[in-house]
């Protein structure tokens, strides 16, 4: 196994937690449609696009739409999305994370970030961590969705790294499918019942060291 030269971070999940204004969105979005949604149906929406998240919600709503209606869908909840994250501060950023991020970059460690997210960099602005990454792929450089790899791989190649020496930290089980189908190690963020896949599942990143790495 390659040593460790560099850790990429999801975004929603890991470093911020705006899966609730995500979930407030898609809910006011079911409303409108009379579709029953709950916080049990959001859980499927983890780290996948916002096209097939709305795939999703009108199977569960058993509604039939063109591509069109579908765009249009889809437009509405982002803005109502961009509403509610448009007051993100750096309080918003979840406990231990930026600490592990400093120090990791204090040991030589590149840092990057693999999102599937269109707004990761309205959310990284609001938080004030656009500095902090030396590669940024987010859901405009991608075309493919978790769990293909494309994501990580591109953000290993931007960092100049191998993927074999990267690790991945994610919250969503199609993001440590992705993680694995790059050849990357991958730490969950999580329950453990959930992310079995990973190479190691951490509740969260409070109290937690770069000494995580040494036993992967």
């Amino acid at each position: 196994m390659e040593k460790i030269k560099g850790c990429i971070f999801d975004l929603d999940g890991v470093i911020v937690d705006t899966a609730k204004y995500h979930f407030l969105a898609w809910k006011r979005l079911a409303d409108e449609l009379n579709i029953d949604f709950t916080e049990e149906d959001n859980e499927r929406f983890k780290g996948v696009s916002r096209m097939k998240c709305l795939d999703i919600l009108l199977e569960i709503g058993n509604i039939q739409l063109d591509s069109n209606e579908k765009h249009y869908l889809a437009e509405k909840k982002n803005n109502w999305y961009l509403e509610y994250i448009s007051k993100i501060n750096k309080s918003d950023i979840l406990p231990g994370t930026l600490d592990f991020i400093n120090r990791a970059k204090k040991s030589g460690l590149k840092i990057g970030l693999g999102s599937a997210s269109k707004n990761t960099m309205a959310i990284l602005r609001g938080i004030d961590l656009v500095s902090e990454f030396d590669s940024i792929v987010d859901g405009n450089r991608v075309s493919k969705a978790k769990p293909d790899p494309e994501v990580f791989l591109l953000c290993a190649k931007d960092m100049g790294l191998t993927p074999q020496s990267c690790v991945v930290f994610e919250d969503a089980y199609a993001g440590i499918l992705a993680a694995k189908n790059a050849n990357m190690l991958a730490i969950g963020i999580g329950s453990a019942s959930i992310l079995k896949k990973a190479d190691k599942v951490i509740p969260s990143f409070d109290g937690i060291t770069i000494d995580i790495l040494n036993s992967l």
